[in-house]
C-alpha cells in the first residue's frame, strides 16, 4: 500500500468515535522513523506499506493511515518515545544552603559538559536518553552527587506531568537513532503536546485494513535539531 497523506489521528472525536468499533492493526515506528517523509514498514498484521509524504511533514503518534469504512478496519501508527532519566533534586532541602547551591552547580556543569537537553521542572530534572543508557550511568556515578537520586522512566510516563511547550522541549528533535557517543532523535512534539507523547487510546492489533491509495489533506507537524 502507498500512503501518501495522513487521514486523521484518534485524538480527533470524528475519527475516535469513529475508530471505536473498528479492527485496528497498528504501525509501529521509532522516532527517527517519524522524521522521514518517505519509508516501508510492515504493520503487526503484516501488512507491508510505503510511506511517501510531503516532506516537512512528520508522521505523529495516532495518526490513521488507512480507513477501511466498509470492513471497519484501519492502520493507526504508533510511535514509541526514548527513555528519560528523571533527576530528583527534593534531597537538597537537607543540605546546607553553600553546600545544595554547589552541588547544582556540579549537576549542571556535568549535564552541560556532556551536552545533554535537560527540563527543570519543580524539583526534577528530566534528561531524554541522548546517548546509551549505561553511559548516562556512569557519568552520573562518577560524580556521586550527594542526597541526589535518578531513575530511568519510559517517556511516555513522564509527558502527562508535562504542559505541552515543556513537551517540546524535552522531546525536540535531534540527528539520529541512540547509541553511546552521538545525540539520539526525538520526534517532533506539535504545538498541542499531543504528537509524540499519549499512546492512542483504546488502540490494539486487530485484522489488517483493506488496501487502496488515500488522498486525504496531510497533517504537518515539525521538528528542530539539536548538534553536537
Amino acid at each position: 500500500m502507498l500512503i501518501k497523506t495522513v487521514l486523521g489521528n484518534i485524538d480527533e472525536p470524528a475519527w475516535a468515535a469513529r475508530l471505536a468499533t473498528a479492527s485496528i492493526d497498528l504501525m509501529e515506528i521509532d522516532q527517527w522513523e517519524a522524521q522521514k517523509s518517505r519509508f516501508r514498514k510492515t504493520t503487526a498484521n503484516g501488512a507491508e506499506l510505503a510511506v511517501s509524504v510531503d516532506r516537512g511533514t512528520h508522521i505523529r503518534d495516532g495518526d490513521v493511515l488507512v480507513w477501511d469504512a466498509q470492513g471497519l478496519a484501519a492502520i493507526v501508527v504508533r510511535i514509541e518515545l526514548r527513555d528519560v532519566m528523571i533527576v530528583h533534586l527534593d534531597g537538597l532541602a537537607r543540605l546546607a544552603p553553600d553546600v545544595a547551591m554547589r552541588t547544582c552547580v556540579e549537576l549542571g556543569h556535568a549535564m552541560g559538559n556532556q551536552h545533554w537537553p535537560a527540563l527543570v521542572k519543580d524539583n526534577v530534572v528530566y534528561v531524554p536518553l541522548t546517548v546509551d543508557r549505561k553511559v548516562m550511568t556512569s557519568v552520573m556515578n562518577t560524580y556521586r552527587f550527594e542526597v541526589i537520586r535518578y531513575e530511568f522512566v519510559p517517556g511516555r510516563e513522564v509527558v502527562p506531568y508535562l504542559a505541552p511547550h515543556e513537551s517540546r522541549r524535552l522531546f525536540g528533535g535531534a540527528e539520529g537513532p541512540v547509541h553511546s557517543h552521538t545525540h539520539e532523535d526525538y520526534a517532533g512534539i506539535d504545538e498541542t503536546g499531543r504528537a509524540y507523547g499519549h499512546p492512542p487510546l483504546h488502540v490494539h492489533a486487530h485484522s489488517g485494513a483493506g488496501s487502496h491509495e488515500h488522498t486525504s489533506p496531510a497533517m504537518t507537524g515539525s521538528a528542530h535539531d539539536h548538534r553536537e
